[in-house]
């Protein structure tokens, strides 16, 4: 999940701030991000969520543009 590192960090987020706005803990956002777990469609939509994204954006391959939202 390239696109994780990218959005949580255009957010200013650390792994800790990520895993207290969705649910997920830090040690699996972690793992997540060395491509060493891969998660379940309910994990996806909960980070997606957090990270104001749809899933399509988040399960991108090409690297993406991150773009705040604002309001």
């Amino acid at each position: 999940m390239e696109n994780l590192v990218a959005f949580r960090k255009a957010k200013g987020w650390s792994q800790q701030k990520l895993s207290e706005k969705s649910g997920v803990s830090q040690t699996y956002i972690s793992e997540l991000e060395a491509d060493k777990k891969h998660p379940t469609v309910f994990i996806v939509q909960k980070l997606a969520s957090a990270l104001d994204v749809t899933l399509s954006e988040l399960l991108n391959e090409k690297s993406p543009s991150p773009k705040l939202r604002v309001g």
